[in-house]
């Protein structure tokens, strides 16, 4: 009897531990970029097409990825919505295995990963998980006005 008591006591706690890592994930948080070298990271960010001319949603995947293919449709439905905005956003994919670099710069821990960029290249939001189109949308509207 003791045996099965420690053996649900753990479940519990294990669950308990699981939901509250769970309870972030897909959720839109403002970024908070730690300033280093910014001319590398620039260069990096511009070599996968965040030059700093538009809103960007950036989003890092694998082939390997199963959740990556939500997050692509995500995105492609979001930026679609906003394609007739003064400054529509542009939608890029980047290969996670293709990018070790950037992936370090930008401290991806995890896949997908989904970065959104203000008109000038600042990082705004990150995403981790699969987001809400409704969130994405929300986060992404005001950045796709006229300046």
């Amino acid at each position: 009897m003791i045996q099965f008591t420690i053996l649900a006591v753990t479940l519990l706690a294990a669950l308990a531990v699981g939901m509250v890592l769970r309870r972030r994930e897909g959720t839109v948080r403002p970024a908070t970029v730690i300033e280093t070298a910014e001319s590398a990271r620039a260069d990096l960010l511009a070599t996968v097409g965040v030059t700093g001319s538009g809103p960007a949603v950036l989003h890092f995947s694998a082939e390997w990825c199963g959740p990556c293919s939500a997050v692509r449709r995500v995105v492609a439905n979001v930026t679609e919505q906003l394609a007739h905005s003064a400054q529509p956003p542009l939608d890029i994919e980047v290969d996670i295995d293709a990018e070790p670099a950037l992936a370090r710069e930008l401290n991806v821990l995890s896949l997908p990963t989904i970065f959104v960029f203000d008109i000038e290249g600042r990082e705004r939001f990150r995403i981790s998980g699969v987001p809400k189109a409704a969130d994405l949308h929300s986060a992404l509207e005001p950045l796709t006005a006229a300046a």
